[in-house]
């Protein structure tokens, strides 16, 4: 099997000849160290080009344009304001919605921009045949809570519900179109990575979430298998109160089972392993970072001894590969995931 066909058996939970292993992000203070040798304009090897070298799949993005306001900020084509730092992932300051009046106002990203589906195009030409090339859009949550300051989004929530109602459907209305004409490039695969709870619990009580949030997650979710794609959902934190919900909205699998926040693999494998595809969770905020080699290959063969029995599984970090895990761990679960992971 190639990696295409190995993602595509997990996610129907059919037979494979062994478990595959991508990340949603590995930073490039690891690539350059797995990894070295110039590349490209700027030098150094991509994420892109690492995942196809290293991974069963090539994660992507759309491509938005930003503009440089200065002090370290940038404004993107949402209009949220962001913070970079030497991180691959910048952090939300603002955004532009506050209230109903500038929702009214508000114009979404051209979902028919020219661009906007370039990285998408070149790498499914470029690995598409023998890679899940999976891109990255979102359902309920992130882009919501990004539109404003996260404080006031969450106040919101309490004090403006039917504000937050209409917010959410404004960037499920702009995501549906862009899924669109993401299906007309022949991409099969979306992850939602809509952080909607933390290591104490859900970020709004469940009664709240089926309230204001569910219809649209029910509303995306089915929008997307109705065009045609997979959809992993990614999510940190004690999902378990909210996890039925996304369970009947139809998402294909659950990453990463978040072991700091008390999620458990063979939980969830044994409760659900019928109805979803699992992915993760070896432990990127201790062992790969602060453990050993040794610790990595105990951890990675323990993950893949407890969720392995079921076809439908993705070995992986429990986030992502970020810039403080040791290289030399990583590796090992690379390793460890070829040697252990056949079936």
């Amino acid at each position: 099997m190639n990696s295409l066909e190995r993602v595509t058996a997990v996610l129907m939970r059919e037979p494979l000849d062994k478990v595959p292993h991508f990340e949603w992000l590995v930073d490039k203070v690891v690539i350059d160290v797995l990894m070295p040798g110039a590349a490209g304009e700027t030098g150094g090897h991509t994420f892109e080009e690492f995942s196809a070298a290293f991974t069963d799949a090539v994660c992507v993005d759309i491509n938005y344009s930003s503009e440089n306001i200065g002090d370290g900020l940038f404004r993107d084509e949402w209009g949220m304001i962001k913070k970079y730092t030497q991180e691959a992932h910048s952090f939300p300051i603002e955004g532009p919605i506050h209230n109903m009046d500038e929702l009214a106002a508000y114009t979404p990203p051209d979902p028919y921009k020219e661009g906007r589906y370039k990285t998408l195009k070149e790498m499914l030409e470029k690995y598409g045949r023998e890679k899940a090339v999976i891109l990255h859009m979102n359902d309920i949550w992130s882009i919501p809570s990004r539109l404003m300051a996260y404080e006031d989004f969450l106040c919101n929530i309490m004090d403006e519900p039917e504000f937050i109602k209409a917010l959410v459907k404004m960037t499920v209305d702009a995501q549906i179109l862009m899924a669109q004409e993401v299906a007309k490039t022949g991409c099969r695969f979306i992850y939602t990575g809509d952080d909607v709870a933390d290591s104490n619990g859900p970020t709004i009580s469940p009664a709240m979430f089926k309230e204001i949030f569910y219809p649209e997650l029910k509303r995306i979710i089915g929008a997307y298998k109705d065009l045609g794609f997979f959809v992993l959902k990614h999510c940190d934190g004690y999902l378990m109160p909210l996890l039925d919900f996304y369970l009947d909205a139809g998402i294909d699998l659950l990453d990463p089972i978040d072991p700091i926040a008390g999620m458990e693999l063979k939980h969830i494998k044994d409760t659900y392993g019928d109805r979803i595809a699992i992915k993760g969770n070896v432990n990127c905020a201790t062992t790969l970072v602060f453990g050993t080699v040794d610790d990595t290959v105990e951890e990675t063969r323990r993950c893949l001894e407890i969720a392995k029995g079921t076809t439908g599984y993705i070995c992986s970090s429990s986030n992502s590969i970020h810039s403080s895990v040791n290289p030399a761990n990583y590796k090992a679960m690379l390793e460890t995931i070829d040697q252990y992971g056949r079936y």
